[in-house]
């Protein structure tokens, strides 16, 4: 570890200088020699650069979320090459180009801060070994030695000898409570934050490799820093917790306002906006515009959650806009209620009236009077034009009325039940 810092000795005078500053301000108040002013010197540092970080931070959250979308196309391409590997890797560097994506996009914030953490390192080796280094003179090493952060010095390790560190005026067993406890801080936080993000913000309509990945290292990254951190200097210690308790804070905020799309969090996320856009009529700010905007644009591709979201906006008489606006739907009324509140009232739909089989057969209404249509073109008799004797026998006998019915012929009935066939006459 100490070569590997030794590396980053060019940033070391940089990053003594903002501690030096920082221990001043926090010096003024709590007393120069104290934990609390070097502690909160070194969790100021971590802040100020993680505040300079977030342009990464957000570049590495567009670039997990482009990777997670290609996931598909990279697997098909590991099939159909994979017997090629030089093929294989010319395909994939050709969907990065025009995807414009990265994969190593998703790793700048460490790599980013890795060298101020190399360098806070080889400081606080050097306040361990009493050696000045950066701005920090004697009187300032003096100061940082006897600096205690609960009975544990700035520059004691969990791996040191009771000489070593008798010699920085502390007991080993508060070092290695204190170094312990921190350790088992700085690996749960590592893993929470791992957690959340595979839990909550992962597509689960897609399964690919890269979650795969991502469970893989939800486990080994906090071995890799419980390994390492019984070498960690107590300020350093200090250091990594504080940035991992600030990645896990950062990654809670994006988790809840800023979703993947397909995840848990993204439907949790719009059954919030739902409520909130169904009882103030409107989209509240340019946030939750872009998001109803981007949900429209995407039309029938839009996951299981987001059509949820429109067809709760329908179900209130709401309709999402292009532009990311949400008006009134041009199907439903206000009216007013007795309380004077608006009420929203959507017109029943007007059912037609009921025909009856005689008016479905001749393809008209009843007449308003309500006397059925005579049809004097029906008729059992044979039309004027043929010879009288031409009629059969019984013809006028059938068409003649019976006493008691009421003067109704077979004829008429037979028009009430709809338009017949005249029957033929019968040949002799």
């Amino acid at each position: 570890m100490d070569t590997i810092a030794s590396f980053f000795s060019f940033i070391t005078t940089p990053v003594s200088w903002i501690i030096v500053q920082f221990h001043s301000l926090y010096g003024a108040i709590f007393g120069p020699d104290t934990g609390w002013a070097w502690g909160l010197s070194i969790v100021s540092l971590v802040i100020l650069i993680r505040i300079c970080l977030i342009p990464l931070f957000v570049k590495q959250i567009k670039a997990t979320r482009a990777m997670q979308t290609l996931q598909p196309e990279m697997k098909k391409i590991q099939e159909r090459y994979k017997n090629d590997k030089q093929r294989q890797s010319e395909e994939m560097m050709k969907l990065y180009k025009e995807t414009g994506t990265n994969p190593l996009s998703s790793c700048l914030p460490i790599l980013a801060q890795s060298p101020f953490f190399f360098a806070l390192y080889h400081v606080l080796n050097s306040i361990a070994s009493n050696d000045t280094i950066g701005v920090i003179n004697e009187r300032l090493l003096e100061s940082a030695q006897k600096a205690h952060i609960f009975g544990a010095p700035l520059a004691a390790k969990f791996m040191d000898s009771s000489d070593k560190v008798e010699a920085l005026n502390a007991s080993l067993t508060d070092v290695r409570i204190v170094t312990a406890l921190m350790i088992v801080l700085m690996s749960f936080s590592q893993f929470y934050t791992q957690r959340q993000l595979m839990t909550k913000n992962v597509d689960t309509t897609v399964k690919t490799p890269f979650m795969q990945q991502q469970k893989m290292l939800m486990y080994v990254f906090p071995i890799i820093f419980a390994v390492f951190g019984i070498n960690f200097p107590v300020g350093v210690l200090v250091y990594w917790l504080t940035t991992n308790v600030w990645t896990m804070g950062q990654q809670m905020y994006v988790i809840h306002n800023n979703p993947t799309p397909g995840s848990k969090a993204q439907a949790s996320y719009l059954e919030r906006l739902q409520k909130h856009v169904v009882h103030h009529g409107k989209t509240r700010n340019r946030r939750e515009r872009a998001i109803v905007k981007a949900i429209v644009a995407k039309g029938r591709d839009r996951n299981e959650f987001e059509r949820k979201f429109i067809n709760g906006l329908s179900k209130a008489n709401l309709a999402a806009q292009a532009d990311g606006t949400v008006t009134k739907s041009e199907a439903s009324a206000v009216a007013t209620a007795e309380d004077g509140t608006p009420v929203t009232v959507t017109p029943k739909r007007q059912q037609p009236k009921r025909q009856s089989k005689s008016q479905r057969q001749t393809g008209g209404a009843k007449p308003a009077g309500g006397a059925v249509p005579q049809d004097n073109s029906l008729s059992l008799s044979k039309s004027d034009d043929e010879p009288q004797d031409a009629k059969p026998a019984g013809a006028a006998k059938k068409a003649t009325p019976k006493p008691g019915s009421g003067g109704r012929s077979k004829a008429q009935s037979g028009q009430r039940k709809g338009q017949q066939r005249p029957k033929s006459p019968s040949k002799k």
